[in-house]
């Protein structure tokens, strides 16, 4: 049996790491002192909320807090319960959710894993408008190129925000280019968490594709926009490669937009 002394010593390890990566979450998503916008609530009031919240505000993520929650829980499970592999996510926009898997690996002494930070550090690439009209409109629009400028965000930029948390050194690997290019060659082993963030369908099932067949048994794959219809076909992407693989695991939701499933 464990001693007093060395089950407090546990529980206040714990307690530290929760603190630090709990307070890391507030800081990303820039809700320490301030209020994110609803995910869930209208679309035009979340559109409002989304633009003056993360476009023009200081979050280094735009993804929710209830989506780091997810994450955060998927990871912690893989650690603990020993799921060999990597961490990923395609598609990081400023790099904030890839920091906060920097961080849970610190937190966790985990030093023979790495993160692989993927994007083309020059925003969301041009869709077909033959296969996908609805991307190919939104790509075109006001909000999507003159608002969000197609989510650009420069390589050294987000490799700043890293060092801003201590967190800029070999364990994080940055992939740079189109998926469908980096991705069938990057010297990548296993993987534990995939999060996939890549906004399109051929982003979305690159992704797929190249990645899944790495993921450990009992890891987690976690599609940031599945639940979005009206400017992606990233559901398709992800059901055709579900099927296409016979993929029977349940879809599990975080939120009305992002879901995941355990391999």
């Amino acid at each position: 049996m464990k001693s007093t002394t060395a089950t407090s010593d546990i529980a206040k390890t714990q307690d530290a790491r929760a603190l630090y990566l709990n307070l890391l979450k507030a800081v990303l998503t820039d809700t320490l002192f301030a209020t994110e916008p609803n995910v869930d609530g209208g679309d035009l009031e979340y559109l409002d909320g989304f633009i003056g919240h993360y476009i023009r505000g200081r979050a280094v993520t735009m993804v929710p807090r209830a989506r780091l929650d997810n994450l955060h829980q998927c990871a912690v499970d893989a650690i603990e319960r020993q799921v060999p592999g990597d961490f990923i996510e395609t598609g990081v926009w400023r790099g904030g959710t890839t920091i906060f898997m920097r961080a849970i690996l610190e937190a966790y002494a985990q030093s023979d894993r790495r993160v692989w930070v993927a994007d083309s550090f020059e925003g969301l690439p041009k869709p077909d408008a033959e296969k996908y009209p609805i991307e190919a409109s939104t790509h075109s629009g006001q909000v999507m190129a003159g608002v969000y400028k197609h989510f650009a965000v420069g390589l050294e930029e987000v490799q700043q925000n890293f060092a801003r948390f201590g967190l800029l050194d070999d364990r994080a690997v940055f992939l740079k280019g189109w998926f469908k290019d980096t991705l069938p060659s990057a010297p990548i082993g296993r993987l534990a968490v995939m999060r996939l963030d890549g906004d399109y369908y051929e982003s979305t099932h690159d992704a797929l594709v190249h990645l899944y067949p790495k993921l450990s048994a009992g890891g987690y794959v976690i599609i940031d926009d599945y639940g979005e219809d009206q400017w992606t076909y990233c559901r398709r992407a992800v059901d055709d490669y579900r099927q296409q693989e016979e993929i029977s695991n349940p879809l599990l939701r975080v939120d009305s937009k992002c879901f995941y499933w355990k391999k």
